[in-house]
């Protein structure tokens, strides 16, 4: 075997071990066997830099210190949810939106996702190719995150994550199309913040107040090679634009013509995503009826602390695409989706202390010390 290939091998099989990992939650080889398939692909590529290509799996980090972000103007606005935080406002929700159904509507089902607390980003490919990610901004307008995330293992560099070693693709997989932009959301999994702020704490740094706080300021590193050190991880949920003209964020996809139909419903979207490599959650769920979503969502509550990331909330969507945008928007918000918020956590805790803060004017502030709960 010729060293182009053995690159190409190693690189197909370093991007389905990385798939394996964080999309079927599977592993198949120890980490020192992954590092040593990744320590002779470095050693390769060093000896034959002709070879090297933005989408290898060591080009991950190795761009120098940004001296900014540069804005990125959305495809598609990325809109606020109007939200319930219990099964009769969630049936009040769905009895103003349902006077706006469209006549030749579909059998309604409703799938129900979990209310990611991390930081929304766009994901932009060009033929496969991994070229541009931004982060939600305003809504409209976000900010270019490419390099770190590059340094996101969970986030595929190129779709699909073929099979290093030849299996037949899944029956009815579909072509990746010319053009694909993805949404996600960047997160910390609990366990991964807490070692990053014992780290902290080791190295007399600062300490993060929570697993969102240190996604986004991971993310928002001039220089990549800090965030290439933060436990970042990524769960994808959404098509917002494919090979044609760019789609509301409730959108139904067109016909791909690279590769045949795309997705028309928000379930069929997220096994799509999974199968191009794309990590998706795995607490999902489908129904075919308002009360089995409500009962879903409400069990939810005395259950979110089993999850391995912080969430607030559930997210139903009505599961016909094509449905969703006749529905249209209000205001800010699609009538097609609703947050099931998750109502405050309440304890009772002790004030050890109370300090006084100086402001610059004399101005005094009084705050308190309290027991950890």
């Amino acid at each position: 075997m010729d060293v182009e290939q053995r690159i190409k091998n190693l690189r197909n099989q370093l991007r389905y071990h990385n798939y394996c990992y964080y999309v079927l939650n599977d592993p198949i080889v120890s980490d020192a066997e992954y590092d040593a398939l990744m320590d002779e692909l470095r050693a390769l590529e060093a000896a034959h830099p002709e070879l090297v290509t933005p989408d290898s799996p060591t080009q991950r980090v190795g761009a120098e210190p940004a001296e900014g972000f540069v804005k990125v103007t959305h495809p598609a606005p990325i809109l606020s949810l109007d939200k319930g935080t219990s099964g009769e406002e969630i049936r009040a929700w769905w009895e103003r939106v349902s006077k706006f159904l469209p006549p030749d509507a579909p059998p309604l089902a409703w799938v129900v996702e979990p209310k990611l607390d991390g930081l929304t980003v766009v994901l932009h490919y060009e033929d496969g190719l991994f070229v541009l990610g931004a982060t939600r901004g305003n809504g409209y307008v976000g900010e270019d995150v490419t390099t770190n995330l590059r340094t996101v293992r969970a986030l595929p560099l190129r779709i699909p994550v073929g099979n290093p070693w030849g299996f037949p693709k899944p029956q009815g997989f579909r072509r990746v199309p010319h053009r694909l932009i993805v949404r996600g959301e960047a997160i910390m999994l609990i366990a991964d913040f807490e070692a990053l702020n014992r780290q902290q704490a080791e190295a007399e740094g600062k300490l993060f107040a929570n697993p969102r706080n240190a996604t986004a300021g991971s993310l928002r590193q001039l220089d990549p090679r800090v965030t290439a050190a933060r436990p970042i991880s990524l769960l994808c949920y959404a098509i917002v634009e494919a090979e044609g003209p760019a789609l509301s964020s409730s959108a139904s996809l067109t016909v791909n013509s690279a590769g045949g139909p795309m997705p028309s419903t928000q379930w069929e979207t997220l096994a799509y995503l999974r199968e191009l490599g794309f990590p998706v959650s795995e607490h999902v769920a489908r129904f075919e009826s308002l009360d089995e979503v409500i009962v879903y969502c409400e069990g939810w509550i005395e259950r979110r602390d089993t999850a391995p990331y912080e969430l607030d909330g559930l997210v139903i969507k009505v599961d016909d695409l094509a449905t969703r945008v006749a529905l249209g928007v209000v205001g800010r918000a699609p009538r097609g989706a609703v947050a099931f918020k998750f109502p405050g956590r309440e304890a009772t805790t002790k004030v050890l202390d109370i300090g006084v803060n100086v402001g610059r004017t004399g101005a005094l502030t009084p705050f308190a010390y309290l027991e950890p709960v």
